[in-house]
């Protein structure tokens, strides 16, 4: 079942009640899904989410439920957080989890995820593709938020990737600068490894720019597709071979260089035995 509901309350009552009269489903699936974030409210004049049931809502405010039972039902995935640097914290997100949620929900996203087990503000910083998988930073203050988000929009933060791709592929430092969407896009390469058993290699890739979908389009276009990619490439019976593995940056809160790799544990690229 996927709906929408989009209401002005008409006279003060429990957000609960409001939104099961209006959609004919039981109290406890709505109480459900308001926990899972597809429930939103005009709060001090913005859309937010709101997850309290019995939450009074006032006469003229705006209510919306965004109902998926697909979304409802799905499980978040293990995501770790590797460390607590105070502002801000260094986390796994796994394969297929998203960064933030969507208005139908975020209860399998990164941010509600970090929210719940630190049990603080949380603020996305940048994103990463929900097929791949790696390290990405959560602030947790506005402040914090602004400062990081600045290093990745003037491209000061290094940003390493590894992807296992289709084919025999051996290069050094090969610069990849096919725009996308109209808009420059640079990448650079390196083979780490080729396995010739089940012809695929494992590449080294850091991105100058953060153009969506850019490592992908750009191995695609080479000729040499993620394997996982079902987008740019075929399907697979394993997720997305793509792992941000390494950040590195000069901090503009502990005023210092900061370099973070991801353990070898979390390394899902790990050569195939």
């Amino acid at each position: 079942m996927r709906t929408s509901i989009d209401l002005t309350v008409e006279h003060t009552e429990v957000a609960v009640d409001a939104l099961s009269e209006a959609s004919g489903l039981p109290k406890q699936r709505i109480k459900d899904a308001m926990n899972k974030g597809a429930c939103w409210w005009t709060h001090k004049g913005k859309q937010v989410r709101l997850r309290k049931a019995k939450r009074e809502i006032r006469a003229g405010t705006r209510l919306q439920l965004f109902y998926d039972d697909a979304v409802l039902g799905r499980k978040p995935g293990k995501a770790e957080c590797l460390e607590d640097r105070g502002r801000y914290s260094v986390w796994f997100k796994p394969h297929g989890m998203l960064a933030q949620g969507s208005q139908w929900g975020d209860h399998c996203s990164l941010l509600r995820t970090a929210e719940i087990q630190l049990r603080r503000d949380c603020f996305l910083i940048h994103r990463l593709d929900a097929d791949a998988a790696g390290l990405m930073l959560i602030a947790h203050d506005p402040k914090a938020a602004s400062a990081l988000s600045q290093c990745f929009a003037g491209r000061t933060i290094t940003k390493d990737y590894q992807a296992r791709v289709r084919g025999l592929l051996v290069v050094q430092d090969r610069v990849v600068d096919t725009p996308i969407d109209g808009k420059s896009a640079i990448s650079r390469m390196t083979t780490i490894q080729v396995e010739e058993a089940d012809e695929t290699s494992l590449l080294a890739v850091n991105i100058e720019t953060g153009r969506k979908h850019q490592i992908r389009k750009h191995l695609a276009g080479m000729g040499h597709p993620i394997v996982g990619d079902r987008l740019y490439g075929k399907p697979a019976p394993v997720p997305l071979q793509l792992l941000a593995y390494r950040l590195e940056f000069d901090c503009p809160l502990a005023r210092e260089r900061i370099r973070i790799c991801l353990p070898e544990r979390l390394n899902s690229l790990a050569s195939p035995e």
